[in-house]
């Protein structure tokens, strides 16, 4: 866990993979518990410490994340979620190649997973991505998520034959998720001064591509 900013009313830290974005009941580590127990020992509070989670990341994702520190942040960052002020760019390395492109589809949740599915039955899902290089028929991208549907960007790369390096659960599950939340952008829920925080990926995979020159 890397802290990357903080105030008096906001937290934003990179997670690593393998910790959930908060408990499940098991003993698995969480980034609540240990966002709480870090502001105990820093500030030496007594008693319960406040933390609201307002977006989350899959246990296998890396990536940058913010946590409100207020109820009232809490919930003016949870209102630009809903009018979709937050900005969220992922990389990834899929199987195969290729172009820039969109990807929109409805995508139902079932118990464990996602489908695509129909309009009737599905939540519409979008995101465009960018690719950034090509090694071996596998593909950097840089993905822009505009919906925040479960598994999304999994469940659509998978679908179209280009699933993620290391995904268990959509792919051949080789390796390590290539699957990462690097950029993160919103308002400051009180200054309303426009944030941006950017963290590449320190897993070996995203290091064996070369990125375009922008």
């Amino acid at each position: 866990m890397m802290i990357l900013y903080e105030d008096n009313h906001l937290l934003v830290v990179y997670k690593e993979k393998g910790i959930l974005s908060q408990s499940d009941g098991s003993n698995t580590k969480d980034m609540v518990t240990l966002l709480k127990q870090y502001l105990k020992e820093k500030y030496q509070k007594k008693g319960n410490v406040y933390l609201g989670l307002v977006h989350r990341l899959d246990k296998e994702t890396s990536g940058v994340m913010v946590f409100a520190k207020t109820s009232k942040a809490a919930k003016r960052l949870t209102e630009q979620i809903k009018k979709k002020q937050f900005e969220k760019w992922y990389l990834a390395v899929c199987y195969g190649t290729l172009q820039d492109g969109e990807m929109e589809d409805y995508l139902e949740k079932k118990e464990y997973y996602s489908v695509v599915s129909t309009k009737e039955k599905g939540k519409y899902a979008h995101l465009s991505y960018q690719v950034l290089a090509t090694k071996k028929d596998k593909s950097l991208v840089r993905i822009q998520l505009d919906t925040g549907r479960n598994h999304q960007i999994r469940v659509q790369f998978a679908s179209r034959g280009h699933a993620l390096i290391g995904d268990k659960k959509y792919g051949d599950g080789k390796g390590v998720l290539a699957l990462s939340a690097y950029h993160l952008s919103f308002y400051h829920p009180i200054t309303k001064e426009k944030l941006t925080f950017e963290k590449e990926p320190e897993e070996e995979i995203f290091q064996n591509f070369q990125k375009k020159k922008s």
